[in-house]
């Protein structure tokens, strides 16, 4: 099964960047499900004083989410495809809220964070090396930092992978043919299908060194398909020691 990569995948981001939230929007539920996700990250005050990272930002659909959830926090958006970073810096913003065009994995080197948390939504599929993004994350967040993944992972039922591969073949790949960018809707029906289920990737959460990592189902047709997985970073050593 091969799978758009890095440059390729990119590009092919790019080349889709203006058809994109058209798209997403004929998708039930698609903006409901992130505001969903991202106030799973449960962040007080509205986010006074936290820095968060939104890790993928495409068109700012999860950068309009993190911002209703936590109307006050200081948000830092990064993609690694220019189009879609384009069409989200097209469209109005607070002072708070900034984008960078970075990929997951340039952000260890990019001098960005210490975050409060991070939200990354249709990201972890879409990486080269999840496990190496997810080691970055952890050393990106504060003792205690919170992060939410809003991902497209299988519950592990047949009756799952079979609705999948129904909605990709009736509605997401031939939309994404009549726009043009077949290899990228392609790429999106593969790319669910050789991910993690939902308990693979708590797991793989787990052994890259968060805590408290389980996967909450999101409602709708999408129950099953999508989730999202919430974690923590371990607190820290004088915050342990004090409970």
């Amino acid at each position: 099964m091969t799978l758009l990569r890095d440059h390729d995948l990119a590009r092919a981001f790019d080349h889709a960047s203006h058809t994109y939230d058209r798209l997403t929007a004929l998708s039930p539920g698609y903006r409901t499900d992130l505001l969903r996700s991202a106030r799973r990250l449960r962040l007080p005050r509205d986010g006074a004083g936290l820095h968060v990272l939104d890790l993928g930002c495409g068109t700012g659909a999860s950068t309009r989410a993190l911002l209703r959830a936590a109307p006050r926090a200081r948000i830092t958006a990064v993609d690694a495809s220019a189009g879609m970073l384009r069409r989200a810096l097209a469209k109005p913003w607070p002072p708070q809220v900034r984008f960078l065009h970075l990929s997951a994995e340039e952000l260890t080197t990019a001098e960005e964070g210490p975050f409060d948390a991070v939200f990354a939504a249709y990201l972890f599929r879409n990486v080269s090396d999840p496990d190496v993004v997810l080691r970055s994350v952890r050393g990106l967040l504060r003792p205690g930092g919170r992060l939410a993944v809003h991902e497209y992972s299988l519950g592990g039922s047949p009756a799952h992978r079979a609705l999948w591969t129904a909605v990709c073949g009736a509605v997401i790949v031939p939309a994404g043919t009549l726009t043009g960018d077949r290899a990228l809707y392609r790429h999106l029906y593969r790319s669910v299908l050789a991910f993690d289920t939902a308990p693979a990737f708590t797991a793989r959460l787990t052994r890259a060194g968060f805590t408290h990592a389980r996967a909450l189902p999101l409602a709708g047709w999408q129950t099953g398909i999508t989730h999202t997985f919430v974690a923590r970073t371990a607190p820290a050593v004088a915050e342990e020691a004090a409970r």
